[in-house]
């Protein structure tokens, strides 16, 4: 297997020498001054490449040496902490005093310590009636960030011939604004209810967990006429791990552990264009 090694610094000679002892690889090249491909590395190796990795803050990746981004028609990507810093829920609740309780309802549904996301998200939802709707711009406006290298992820993997899809368990009032300003291809996400003008407290429609993201990305590789196995799904919690687990590959990014242990890839310091680098 190929092992992949990045960081947000500049990779020393040092570590080149380091890793390339430690993964019993075969050679070492330079893919950029923060990346290097250590050839026929032996994945048996991974706890000792977990300690070091972790100790110097890199990410490793085993990958197979004849995969090529262009093997693969979709990326589909969580939204909140994911595509962008923030859970978008959390932020809203801070226009109503209310953020402190939301987040702890959503870092335990994230974490899997909530197993029901229906029952997570209602909770969250309920507690927002009678707040103005007017907080959903503000929220967009003035919080929403997109994570590190999600444009330049994008457009690599857009140039590859990949179609997008942003698959959220938040709000279609931020999807639908990434959607236009990033040029992705699908999205689907939840519906809050407005009636005068202020949220309701509800969501409309069904709700989108775990299994809706799984059949979602499904549905779009049914659609683009390519098999689940040529999906990239990119997610940070525990709701992404059925789609993930559809996937050909799946990428943990700065995730809650569960998902990182289950991921293919998980990159916990690196940007999303991290992904550019494994091919």
């Amino acid at each position: 297997m190929n092992l992949v090694i990045q960081s947000l610094a500049p990779l020393s000679a040092d570590h080149h020498t380091a890793l390339l002892a430690l993964a019993r690889g075969a050679s070492l090249s330079q893919i950029d001054p923060h990346a290097i491909r250590i050839a026929d590395a032996a994945p048996a190796q991974r706890a000792d490449l977990d300690v070091y990795c972790g100790t110097h803050q890199l990410d490793y990746a085993f990958v197979a040496p004849d995969r090529a981004l262009a093997d693969f028609g979709l990326v589909a990507m969580d939204m909140d902490s994911t595509l962008i810093t923030i859970e978008c829920i959390d932020e809203i609740a801070d226009f109503c005093g209310l953020k402190a309780e939301v987040a702890a309802i959503t870092e335990a549904s994230m974490r899997g310590e909530i197993k029901d996301f229906n029952e997570s998200l209602t909770r969250r939802v309920a507690l927002l009636k009678g707040l103005d709707a007017s907080a959903l711009e503000r929220v967009y406006e003035e919080r929403l960030q997109l994570s590190p290298g999600a444009e330049k992820m994008l457009a690599g993997a857009k140039a590859a011939g990949l179609k997008t899809l942003l698959v959220s368990g938040g709000f279609n009032f931020f999807t639908e604004k990434l959607k236009a300003r990033l040029g992705l291809d699908f999205t689907r996400a939840n519906t809050l209810e407005i009636i005068d003008g202020k949220l309701t407290g509800r969501v409309l429609g069904e709700i989108v967990n775990a299994d809706v993201k799984a059949r979602t990305l499904r549905e779009t590789c049914a659609e683009l006429g390519i098999e689940p196995h040529r999906a990239i799904a990119m997610g940070d919690g525990s709701n992404d791990l059925k789609m993930m687990a559809e996937a050909g590959l799946s990428v943990a990014f700065r995730a809650k552990p569960v998902v990182r242990e289950a991921a293919s890839v998980a990159f916990n310091f690196v940007g999303l264009d991290g992904l550019l680098r494994l091919f």
